[in-house]
């Protein structure tokens, strides 16, 4: 396995830009997912690691080769597609096998990697089975194991669990992490699946348009997003984000909320760092996830609040229960206890925990603390 460095890539298509100076780096053993909205640039910057397009600028290095102008079967990596790309007259046994024939692996080696691999996906029992008899997760374990035979510097994969039914992709998802964890692989991942690329990733880039809006860790990027696109992209419900103004409040700050009603709502803050302070007076926008609001099921602290709002609809999820309320004017989601009866207009308390907010600025919609 090898680490993986893209500096500062470039594609552009005439005097259109796809990508506009990429940097990326991780290290051996890493599982990097690159998410966001269809039209990002993250299949072509798959493409271009696998040296199936070409780099306008910029290097990208494997370990610590530039393979700009390396042909792709000199790069050392092996691609599991969207689209399975198997052979449909050869049994699996044979597509597993067909790159290391090209390669003139002796035989006896390739039976060995062929009955190795398939212990290690648990598909002993289908290899003389032809692509037309499977189910669309057991094709794509038969792609993922003629991607494994290769033992490969880096796997790339390209949607892979797209053309799967829901149930099939959590099922698939939870394979693709215990081979992970398994073989060590470094891996890079393209998907606009937010929740596959939370579920899977040691690292997460978020793309928009061509450019890279954070690089980091799942927890980093859901906890602290470097702007308001990655805080609304990343999460299931997404980011509540209230345009607010920061406002003095005895010897500190408080948060006022005030939109088409004349009552308004302030929230006290703790004390803040400098950078927040500088924006007292000015509108900010507050970043609150749904489970930063509740009641029951959150437990109260010197940093949780009590503010009052009006519950609109709830939506019971089983585990817990979604609720739409009015938070000082503004329509916000919570996330409550999973047997929460509150009827439609209820009104009351409910505890917001300050530990979790992040600031934006409302011009530049990056993150301010």
């Amino acid at each position: 396995m090898s680490s993986l460095h893209i500096q500062q890539v470039r594609k552009s298509y005439g005097s259109t830009d796809i990508l506009k100076g990429i940097d990326i780096g991780i290290d051996d053993g890493e599982f990097l997912v690159l998410v966001g909205p269809s039209g990002c640039g993250k299949s072509t910057l798959l493409s271009m690691i696998a040296g199936l397009d070409t780099v306008t600028s910029g290097d990208i290095l494997i370990g610590n080769q530039r393979v700009n102008d390396l042909h792709p079967s000199k790069r050392d990596i092996a691609m599991v597609f969207q689209s399975y790309a198997l052979y449909p007259n050869m049994s699996v046994a044979e597509n597993i096998a067909f790159g290391m024939e090209m390669r003139k692996v002796p035989k006896a080696e390739r039976e060995k990697a062929i009955q190795d691999v398939a212990k290690l996906l648990q598909m002993q029992h289908l290899l003389d089975r032809r692509p037309s008899q499977l189910s669309g997760g057991q094709r794509q374990r038969v792609a993922m194991g003629r991607a494994l035979v290769r033992h490969p510097q880096i796997f790339l994969f390209d949607e892979p669990l797209s053309n799967l039914d829901a149930k099939l992709r959590v099922d698939m998802r939870t394979e693709i992490k215990k081979l992970h964890q398994r073989l060590k692989a470094t891996i890079v991942y393209v998907t606009h699946d937010q929740i596959e690329a939370m579920t899977l990733a040691t690292k997460i880039a978020v793309m928009r348009n061509g450019e890279l809006q954070q690089l980091g860790s799942p927890s980093e990027v859901y906890n602290k997003p470097a702007n308001t696109f990655v805080a609304s992209f990343i999460g299931s419900p997404s980011m509540n984000l209230i345009p607010g103004r920061l406002v003095p409040h005895g010897d500190g700050l408080a948060l006022e909320i005030e939109h088409n009603t004349t009552e308004g709502l302030q929230i006290p803050l703790p004390p803040q760092p400098d950078s927040v302070t500088a924006y007292v007076g000015k509108e900010i926008i507050a970043g609150l996830r749904p489970e930063a609001i509740g009641n029951g099921n959150l437990q109260k602290h010197e940093l949780t609040r009590q503010v009052q709002a009006d519950l609109v609809v709830t939506e019971p999820t089983g585990p817990d229960t979604l609720a739409i309320l009015k938070l000082g004017g503004f329509e916000v989601t919570a996330r409550l206890e999973a047997d929460a009866t509150y009827p439609a207009g209820h009104r009351g308390l409910f505890t917001v925990d300050l530990t979790k907010l992040v600031m934006f600025d409302s011009q530049t919609e990056q993150r301010i603390a």
